[in-house]
């Protein structure tokens, strides 16, 4: 009887550790988990940050990031370029005032209800 009650202790005893160590990795996991979405969460206030600080001194041209600035800008203006190309592509256009895609044409935005033509003209 002896054998069993030590058997029964040890598998006690092993399910134990097996339990204490599933807990761990869960923990662990959640942990990781939890980590990363504070780092993501770091990473989009940065990038906040540094767009608000590309507002407010885009303009200045002795700041020592100009060179930076230089190249956001011609970024942002051949990102626009290869969206008008899109747009010009599918047969649509985008609405100035409130950036709706509507067909190529259209005298009203279908989205704001600007009229189109006298959007076009200023």
């Amino acid at each position: 009887m002896d054998f069993f009650d030590k058997l029964g202790e040890t598998l006690v005893s092993a399910g134990k550790d097996v339990g204490q160590k599933a807990r761990d990795v869960s923990e662990i996991a959640k942990l990781k988990l939890d980590i990363k979405s504070k780092e993501d969460f770091v990473q989009k206030q940065y990038a906040a940050l540094g767009e608000a600080y590309y507002a407010k001194h885009k303009d200045d041209e002795n700041c020592e990031e100009a060179e930076q600035f230089f190249l956001i800008k011609e970024a942002l203006d051949e990102i626009t370029r290869m969206k008008s190309e899109v747009l010009r592509i599918q047969g649509a256009a985008e609405c100035p005032k409130c950036g709706a895609k509507m067909p190529e044409g259209a005298v009203f935005c279908s989205s704001c209800g600007t009229k189109l033509d006298d959007m076009f003209e200023e």
